[in-house]
């Protein structure tokens, strides 16, 4: 009986190996069959082949924007405002303004408007203050904020419009000699402001003119300020950043819209001028910077 066995094991055994062998052999046929041979809806796709056609060229309301994860499925409104080409040169600052940590806000900000009031006689004192060649200095601080800022006004087809950034010492006590009141300008020290620290600026909002009609008050670097209800420096309670009274709707959403965009990068409004936010640590008593202002 153990013999039967051990030969009926054995026939089996030796039929299971016949199979796989004619198993192996067919499955090595399909494998170097023919393009012609494979018509089946199993069979692999062709590779595809690379395209002759030129790449469509980059839109400029996208530039500087980040990549999306996945294409869109439809086309939408673009609304973004271009960047400035970073190949503009922009020289470096002085030692002693880097050594206080201060960095030029175009080279965070390409599209930033700058509009230093203080550099002109287009301001409260009616004087210049700020010599021709001052820049927008903020603290690296700011830094992060700033562009958060920035790309999510950009995105709503918005530029920020940089009205002042650090200021000098010596400019602030000019300021305070021609309008004492510490609700407006803030009263100099022996420690430096938000100002002097360059951990505030003063902003407003421009939109891309496109060819659009925009009053010749309003027009600033190819650019339409929107309406905000004052003017900078503007001393009445209409200048106050919540104010309703004698504040248009337009206006009051105007600077809402500015106030969230701040707000996302953590820079918050100075409730006594719509105009004036404050940088992280911006309340911190530090020493005078004593940096120039280029």
């Amino acid at each position: 009986i153990r013999t039967l066995r051990f030969m009926e094991n054995a026939r089996v055994l030796a039929t299971r190996r016949a199979l796989s062998a004619v198993a192996l052999v067919a499955a090595v046929a399909g494998c170097t069959s023919s393009p012609a041979d494979e018509g089946s809806a199993s069979s692999a796709p062709p590779l595809p082949q690379p395209s002759t056609t030129a790449p469509a060229p980059l839109s400029s309301t996208t530039v500087g924007q980040p990549p999306s994860a996945a294409p869109p499925t439809s086309p939408a409104p673009q609304a973004t405002v271009a960047s400035r080409s970073p190949a503009v040169r922009i020289p470096p600052i002085s030692a002693r303004a880097r050594a206080a940590g201060l960095i030029d806000i175009r080279t965070i900000i390409p599209d930033a408007v700058v509009d230093l009031r203080y550099k002109t006689s287009d301001n409260f004192v009616g004087v210049r203050l700020y010599p021709a060649d001052a820049r927008c200095l903020v603290h690296r601080s700011m830094r992060p904020g700033l562009i958060t800022a920035a790309d999510r006004l950009r995105r709503a087809g918005f530029v920020l419009v940089f009205w002042d950034c650090y200021r000098p010492h010596a400019v602030q006590v000019r300021m305070f000699k021609i309008v004492p009141n510490p609700d407006w300008v803030a009263r100099p020290g022996p420690y430096a402001t938000s100002h002097e620290a360059g951990r505030s600026v003063d902003v407003t909002l421009a939109r891309a003119a496109l060819g659009a009609a925009c009053r010749s008050d309003r027009r600033v670097d190819g650019h339409c300020l929107l309406s905000m209800g004052t003017q900078f420096d503007d001393f009445t309670a209409r200048a106050h950043a919540f104010a309703t009274e004698g504040v248009s709707p337009a206006a009051q959403q105007n600077r809402a819209l500015l106030r969230r965009a701040m707000n996302a990068g953590g820079i918050v409004v100075y409730s006594g001028e719509w105009w004036h936010f404050d940088g992280p640590g911006s309340g911190v008593a530090r020493p005078h910077l004593g940096a120039p202002l280029s």
